[in-house]
């Protein structure tokens, strides 16, 4: 074990490593409630039960495979947002088939393969300059802070307080938040006293902690164990998508171009800001084993499509384990394992409350911010585009529009500065995307 994953001379350890996926896994576990609510609405015509198998078999597999491929303790699921995308704009409002959808997820991920093969997508992520890197990290930070804070973790903040956004009255109407609240003091407790797993033992006790509060509910008719359904396997509609005149064509090219440009840049800015809360970089400071990770990916997304699901993706969750002292792709082993494990405990893993994870989301965000006295903020050309990156990631609620605002203002900032020459080819290239996605959108 030690030959493969290299514990030791990461600086980690066989319990940290553990410890770091399963907190992983519980800062995650959420997505096997939520995605099968989301694509196992009427909508699609596609069964809640059946998304639960294909949801948890390919974070499993998928994990498993980050670990074996890239030795990083990345995991993986069906990604939220690009399942909302499937679900309300293409099922819904396009008024296309599930089918379509995943023949779409499935042509996403066939294409990533190539380009991560072929090294495209690495390439991408080393002409990301180092202050934008840095900066993709903080923004993640908060942006995953914001995540906890909200109604979908702790319910602390809302915009029904009368502000653009504001934290809700700490009564017995938002229980969630008190209970989150007090996750976050264990948490700090735990960690300053220097407990090892202080954010998985933070969110067990809160998980605890929410039974008398009525967070945390045991159904009277709870079972252990159960029989996982079986998955939509292979539920494409090639004939509907190319071969149904012009106009459903060009309907599939516009959900594609969505997918793969929303996924691309979501993935690369989860495994910079993980790379960089775990010092996970090469001599060059490039992110270690990337083409092996980049391709995990890819393999992962036309996993989840075979299976009956939108595309998989590397979570950002993942920080939560990081900071918990996971650095090798063991603790992705851990991971992968107890997603697998889930398909026959559902009930058991669907009483963890989010207001108990909802804390490890949001001290993950005090554990990015040190990358932010790296930034070289007395130059403004350096400083602007990183605030704009940070700043877009958790306004916007999407780590790819951060990106891409950060990426333009960096050229403007450059080109104003007269250093039009320090912008790499490959950086130039990302922004004329940017930009023709930009007006793409205002012409839809």
């Amino acid at each position: 074990m030690e030959k493969f994953f290299k514990i030791k001379s990461q600086g980690s350890t066989v319990s940290r490593e553990v410890i770091g996926g399963v907190t992983t896994f519980l800062a995650m576990v959420y997505i096997l409630v939520v995605n099968p609510q989301i694509l196992g609405d009427p909508i699609t015509g596609l069964s809640k039960d059946a998304v639960f198998t294909a949801t948890a078999l390919s974070a499993g597999i998928t994990t498993l495979l980050m670990a074996f491929l890239a030795n990083l303790p990345v995991a993986l699921a069906p990604g939220l947002g690009l399942n909302a995308f499937f679900t309300y704009t293409v099922c819904a409002s396009m008024k296309c088939s599930a089918a379509f959808a995943l023949t779409a997820v499935l042509a996403e991920g066939l294409i990533f393969i190539v380009l991560s093969v072929f090294g495209v997508r690495e390439a991408i992520i080393k002409s990301i300059p180092v202050s934008m890197k840095k900066a993709v990290s903080v923004g993640i930070g908060l942006f995953i802070t914001l995540i906890g804070l909200s109604s979908s973790g702790a319910g602390l903040v809302s915009p029904d307080t009368g502000t653009v956004i504001g934290f809700v009255p700490l009564n017995m109407k938002n229980v969630t938040a008190i209970v989150a609240i007090i996750g976050l003091i264990l948490t700090i407790i735990l960690y300053t006293l220097r407990i090892p797993g202080a954010i998985l033992i933070a969110i067990a006790l809160t998980t605890v902690i929410g039974i008398p509060f009525g967070v945390t509910k045991i159904p009277e008719d709870f079972k252990l164990f159960s029989l996982p359904a079986a998955p939509n396997m292979f539920n494409f509609a090639f004939k509907e998508a190319f071969g149904s005149g012009t106009a459903l064509f060009l309907k599939f090219i516009v959900v594609l171009i969505t997918f793969l440009f929303t996924d691309l840049f979501d993935t690369l800015g989860t495994f910079m800001g993980i790379a960089e809360q775990g010092n996970l970089k090469d001599k060059n400071g490039n992110i270690k084993n990337a083409k092996g990770a980049l391709l995990t990916d890819s393999i992962g997304t036309v996993l989840g499509a075979c299976l009956g699901t939108s595309t998989v993706t590397s979570f950002v969750e993942s920080t939560s384990g990081v900071a918990a002292g996971a650095r090798t792709g063991f603790a992705s082993v851990v991971t992968g394992i107890l997603f697998l494990f889930a398909l026959f405990f559902s009930e058991l893993f669907a009483l963890i409350p989010s207001c108990a994870t909802a804390p490890a989301l949001i001290f993950v965000g005090f554990l990015m911010m040190k990358s932010v006295m790296e930034i070289d903020f007395l130059d403004p050309t350096e400083g602007i585009p990183a605030f704009i990156t940070i700043m877009v990631m958790p306004f916007s609620y999407s780590i790819s529009k951060g990106i891409a605002w950060g990426m333009i203002t960096y050229v403007i900032a450059k080109c104003a500065g007269r250093k039009a020459r320090e912008i790499p080819t490959v950086t130039w290239i990302l922004t004329a995307i940017f930009i023709a996605d930009i007006i793409f959108e205002a012409l839809k």
